[in-house]
């Protein structure tokens, strides 16, 4: 019984340690694009970069779980979490669109412009995992 339960646990180990990696690649590159350094301000307890970078990782992991429930393979999934990367980066874009000086104020300590940033990238991670069902 105990060994059938973890028949499935190559499986999951595959895709468990592709999603941190998967996780750790977006968090490299997110932070890279962003004028201001994140953990630097996470650090010296700046609550709008948390805000904004918390909620930006839960918009990119919403893609991933979907991904890995709905691929068929773990290259498929990997494809998925590419492309959940780029669309939570071109949504960082957008949205300094309307607050152009947005990654300043966020490293002022901001909310408002992190909280909007956040919710931004949230929506279309949401988004984005429901339009991966297919």
């Amino acid at each position: 019984m105990i060994l059938q339960s973890l028949a499935g646990l190559p499986a999951f180990l595959v895709y468990f340690c592709t999603a941190i990696l998967a996780v750790v690649v977006y968090l490299v590159v997110y932070t890279r694009i962003t004028p201001h350094d994140e953990f630097k301000l996470i650090r010296d307890n700046d609550p709008a970069a948390a805000v904004a970078l918390g909620l930006s990782l839960l918009g990119f992991t919403l893609p991933v779980v979907s991904a890995i429930a709905h691929s068929s393979n773990i290259v498929d999934c990997l494809i998925w979490s590419l492309i959940a990367l780029i669309v939570q980066v071109v949504v960082y874009y957008v949205i300094k669109i309307p607050v152009p000086n947005l990654s300043a104020k966020i490293a002022a300590g901001e909310l408002a412009p992190a909280i909007w940033l956040g919710l931004s990238s949230f929506a279309a991670g949401a988004l984005n995992a429901a339009c991966m069902i297919g």
